[in-house]
């Protein structure tokens, strides 16, 4: 039994009842292995377990929380071997390979059904071979979150174009401070900077048939996104040895002004303010345009699966119901929670100045299309080895040449 309630979802319980949609009584245990290992998420997740199990009282809820990172190498395991009942992943191409190997069920007959209302317009995150293979909980936006006060202070607006991106980071260089901080020592932080330098460069259909193997890594298109970038690293725009920064070690250098800006998504903005920044001081800005494409936008979403062997099904598809309904998702999308966007379009999204920016952003400003994020939309093995030779770039960016002959020798070996 759990008995610890985070504030988000103990004030939810309190003031609603945690009105969920109707469901035979569920009985036995229910085993949730979640990778929400932050101290955020993982109170979130410890929340839901909570009223979950105490909203039925002839079902114990057991719920294992495991390292985020270390459980991309770790589930496969665990949903063969003694499989849990609900497990944590991704949407999009992340879900192919479990779903290739019949380690997820699937769940079409639900959404058929109408037990997803309000996540009709996510419908296709969770669809491969024409069925749907669980639910999404979250979403979140990327862009550029920058050190508002700094840009007053060298009167400095939010650039439209790349042109001007461009520009200002040049007067930041000349204040004496580095424009962009990063932290690119587990790599995935280069993927984003590669899925915007190419999603403006190329549009973001160009960026979604390289991500599914149908173009050359040495094309001239490709050659084109990593000149645009090459531009910012000769001007000696990021912070020195980001190679050996996690993206937490990377943030002090925008809280002591030492950087201005960081491309990353919105999960860092509640450690910003731990660290001391008011909404005075920090804003947020969508990443500019650069070639006449419409704009294309990362916005990863987070998935909870029922395991194909999993002994609860019944309690796992429950479980789907509850934590996608309204009222779950207005609580743990908040500001006291995840601090992102709900994915059922009944529920509230925060009156929190960032969640508002992206939920706006990615409602009218994103016709492109939007994406899953480097490592998502790229078969497994090639985001491997892809973001591998992008960090690469970033710190030699002269090796460009072996590093695209040895990206596209990987792409021509791993689409078969």
């Amino acid at each position: 039994m759990f008995h610890k309630f985070t504030k988000a979802v103990a004030a939810l319980a309190l003031t609603t009842g945690l009105v969920t949609p109707a469901m035979a009584e569920l009985s036995g245990t229910l085993r949730i292995i979640s990778d929400m290992s932050n101290p955020a998420p993982r109170a979130i997740i410890e929340g839901l377990a909570a009223d979950f199990d105490a909203m039925h009282p002839d079902l114990t809820v057991e719920l294992e929380v495991v390292d985020r990172d270390a459980w991309k190498s770790q589930i496969r395991n665990a949903l063969t071997a003694n499989p849990p009942d609900v497990v944590n992943w991704y949407a999009a191409n992340r879900m192919g390979p479990y779903v290739r190997a019949g380690l997820f069920e699937d769940v079409s007959d639900m959404w058929e059904e109408g037990a997803f209302p309000g996540l009709e317009s996510v419908k296709g995150a969770m669809t491969m071979d024409g069925k749907q293979w669980g639910v999404p909980y979250t979403y979140y936006q990327w862009g550029i979150y920058y050190r508002e006060d700094i840009f007053k202070e060298l009167g400095l607006t939010e650039p439209a174009t790349f042109e001007e991106e461009v520009a200002n980071c040049q007067v930041v260089l000349d204040s004496g401070r580095k424009c962009y901080s990063i932290g690119s020592k587990f790599l995935w932080t280069a993927g984003g900077w590669f899925d915007y330098m190419n999603m403006r460069t190329n549009g973001f259909d160009f960026h979604m048939q390289l991500a599914r193997g149908e173009v050359e890594w040495t094309s001239d298109e490709v050659r084109a996104t990593f000149a645009n970038w090459r531009r910012l690293i000769d001007m000696g725009a990021f912070v020195d040895d980001h190679q050996t920064y996690s993206w937490q070690e990377a943030l002090p250098f925008v809280v002591k002004g030492e950087a201005t800006a960081y491309l990353i998504g919105n999960f860092a903005v509640p450690h910003l303010r731990e660290a001391g920044l008011t909404d005075d001081q920090l804003d947020f800005y969508q990443f500019p345009k650069i070639g006449d494409f419409p704009m294309g936008e990362d916005a990863p979403t987070d998935t909870f699966h029922v395991a194909s062997n999993a002994s609860n099904k019944e309690a796992a598809r429950a479980f789907l119901q509850y934590v996608t309904s309204v009222d779950v998702q207005t609580a743990i999308n908040g500001p006291d929670g995840l601090g992102q966007l709900p994915v059922n379009a009944d529920a509230s999204v925060a009156d929190d100045e960032f969640i508002q920016q992206g939920f706006e952003m990615l409602s009218g400003n994103a016709p492109g299309g939007i994406a899953q994020f480097f490592d998502r939309d790229f078969p497994a093995e090639m985001a491997s080895v892809g973001m591998e030779g992008l960090q690469e770039f970033m710190v030699f960016p002269d090796n460009l040449d072996d590093i695209l002959n040895r990206l596209e020798s990987a792409r021509k070996r791993i689409y078969k």
